[in-house]
């Protein structure tokens, strides 16, 4: 553990024997109302000194999602399903491996950033954004749009394999082309099975 002391706050690092998995900030206050940052949740002997008070900044889609209800989810998602139908039909993609796309990747909030600076529902870097021709990326056509092209040119790159693309997806055709196959990143493994998990949950509710 390392403390490195700010003129408005302590941060609190944690250094354990792996990385943090998500990149999350999480805000915690002592007894005497110190402020502390760290980058996992405190855990043991830690939670009977420290209250959590929230994230800083917005949480990941992973958490974000977690915090909602079953009622507050399909609000999210039905708010954007005419528009990802739209988009998803034009490109030619599954509506429901669209929309599990669209799930693991912003929980349905087209306002969503990332700790890296990915935008909205497809969660776009800003330089993706530009080559596929996005003026605002927190528009929801705009992103549906550039978003499902990204995913269908990839799974043209990879002769139709829907895990591959997906992988490709999260860590770049780069990683991908370079291992023969979905990259051994644990975000990246994680991510897909997310996605077909989706996929196949969103199958079975519609058919």
């Amino acid at each position: 553990m390392r403390r490195i002391a700010c003129p408005w706050v302590l941060v609190l690092l944690l250094y354990p024997a792996v990385s943090p998995a998500d990149g999350t900030t999480y805000k915690y206050r002592d007894s005497d109302g110190t402020l502390w940052l760290t980058d996992r949740p405190a855990s043991g002997a830690q939670l009977h000194d420290l209250e959590f008070v929230g994230y800083h900044g917005r949480p990941p889609a992973r958490l974000d999602c977690a915090r909602l209800s079953h009622d507050e989810l399909d609000q999210r998602a039905d708010a954007i399903s005419q528009p990802l139908r739209e988009h998803a039909r034009r490109i030619g993609v599954e509506y429901e491996l669209a929309r599990a796309i669209v799930a693991a990747e912003s929980c349905f909030d087209p306002e969503a950033v990332s700790v890296v600076g990915a935008q909205g529902l497809m969660q776009l870097m800003p330089s993706t954004a530009d080559e596929l021709g996005v003026e605002d990326a927190f528009n929801i056509h705009e992103n549906l749009r550039a978003g499902i092209e990204y995913f269908d040119h990839l799974r043209e790159r990879y002769n139709g394999d829907v895990m591959l693309a997906l992988a490709a997806y999260n860590a770049g055709p780069g990683a991908v082309d370079r291992y023969g196959g979905v990259p051994p990143f644990e975000e990246t493994e994680t991510y897909v099975d997310r996605v077909l998990d989706y996929w196949g949950e969103f199958r079975r509710q519609n058919h």
